[in-house]
C-alpha cells in the first residue's frame, strides 16, 4: 500500500472514530481502543487531529454552508427538469468547492491566543472580548483563545477566578492539571499547583473531566458551594465549602482549614518578593486554621509565631523559620 493510501486510510479512520467518540454510551473500553488506535501507526494522530479540525470548522459554518448552497439553488436556470437538477447539483458543488477554497482555510486558521502572566505578589484582572471576567493569582500563567464554536482557557499553573458570560453556543472551557472544566456560564476558581488541582463553584454549574480519553466517563458536576480536588496521583476528593473563603485572596486574605504550614508557606511566598524558608520540615506538617492577612511578611509571620511554636530570623532571602 503507498502512502497516500495509507493516509486515506487513516482519515476514514479517523472519521469513524470521530462519530464513535460523539455517541452517548461511550465508555472506558472505547477510549482504551482509541488509544491504541492512535499510537497504532504514526500517521494516525496527524489523521486524527485534520479531521477534528475540519469537523470543527464545519460544526462552526453550517449554517454559512447551508445558506451559500440554498442561495446557489435559488440562482440556477431552470430549463427543463433534468437540466435544473443537473445545474442545481453543479452549483453546489460548485459552492462547495469554493468555500473549502476560500472559506474553511480561514476557519480552520486559528484564532489568536492571548497570553497573562503574573509574578510573585502580583494580582491581575483580565477583562475578555466576550463578557467574561478573570482574576489571576500571583505567579500564575494563563492562555485565553476565543473561537468560534468555544472559548478555550489552558492554567499552566496558578490560581484564576472565572466569571464566565453566558454563552450557550461557546462553552467556556478551561484546561489545567490534565483536567478540563466545562461551564457555559458561571462564577468559580480554579488552582493548579505543581498538578494538584481544585476547582470550587461560587455560582453556577461546572463539569469537570480528565483530559485522557480512556478516562473520559469520570466526569463530575460540580454546583455551588461544591469543591473538586484531584491529588497528583490521581484521587478525587469532593467537599461542601464556602467559595468565598477560596475567593478571598482577591481581597488580601489567605483561608485556611487544617492545612500543613508548608502550604501555607508556599501560597506565602507566591505573594511576597521576600521569601519564607522552613529551618526544621517537621514544622511544615504544623495544621493552621484561620485567616492570614497578606500585609507583609514580617508581620505576617509574627502574629502566626504567636499561635505556633516558631519564630524567625533574618536570612538572605528573607526569613528563616524555626522551632521555639
Amino acid at each position: 500500500m503507498t502512502s497516500i493510501a495509507h493516509e486515506e486510510q487513516a482519515i476514514a479512520e479517523a472519521g469513524a472514530w470521530l462519530a464513535r467518540l460523539q455517541r452517548g454510551d461511550v465508555g472506558e473500553a472505547d477510549g482504551l481502543e482509541f488509544d491504541a488506535w492512535l499510537d497504532a501507526a504514526p500517521q494516525n494522530r496527524a489523521a486524527y487531529k485534520k479531521s477534528l479540525a475540519v469537523w470543527q470548522a464545519f460544526e462552526v459554518s453550517a449554517e454559512q454552508v447551508a445558506a451559500e448552497l440554498a442561495a446557489a439553488s435559488r440562482r440556477a436556470p431552470m430549463r427543463s427538469a433534468p437540466t435544473r437538477r443537473w445545474m442545481v447539483a453543479g452549483g453546489g458543488l460548485a459552492v462547495a468547492a469554493a468555500l473549502a477554497v476560500t472559506v474553511l482555510p480561514g476557519l480552520l486558521a486559528q484564532p489568536e491566543t492571548q497570553t497573562y502572566v503574573t509574578g510573585k505578589g502580583q494580582h491581575q484582572r483580565v477583562a475578555l472580548a466576550d463578557g467574561s471576567v478573570v482574576d489571576l493569582n500571583a505567579e500564575s500563567r494563563l492562555s485565553v483563545t476565543l473561537a468560534r464554536s468555544e472559548r478555550r482557557v489552558v492554567l499552566d499553573d496558578g490560581e484564576a477566578i472565572f466569571d464566565v458570560a453566558h454563552d450557550a453556543r461557546r462553552p467556556f472551557n478551561v484546561a489545567a492539571a490534565n483536567h478540563v472544566v466545562r461551564v457555559v456560564g458561571t462564577q468559580f476558581d480554579v488552582r493548579n499547583r505543581q498538578g494538584e488541582l481544585t476547582v470550587t463553584v461560587a455560582r453556577g454549574k461546572v463539569q469537570v473531566r480528565p483530559v485522557a480519553a480512556a478516562a473520559a466517563w469520570r466526569a463530575y458536576s460540580l454546583t455551588a458551594g461544591q469543591r473538586m480536588e484531584v491529588a497528583q496521583n490521581g484521587a478525587v476528593a469532593l467537599r461542601t465549602v464556602d467559595p468565598q473563603e477560596t475567593f478571598s485572596w482577591r481581597v488580601g486574605r489567605l483561608v485556611y482549614r487544617e492545612q500543613p504550614l508548608a502550604e501555607v508557606v508556599a501560597d506565602l511566598n507566591r505573594q511576597f518578593v521576600e521569601q519564607i524558608e522552613i529551618g526544621d520540615p517537621a514544622l511544615g506538617e504544623i495544621p493552621i486554621t484561620g485567616v492570614i492577612i497578606l500585609d507583609d511578611p514580617k508581620s505576617v509571620m509574627s502574629r502566626l509565631s504567636l499561635m505556633l511554636p516558631v519564630r524567625t530570623v533574618p536570612s538572605d532571602r528573607g526569613l528563616l523559620l524555626l522551632r521555639k
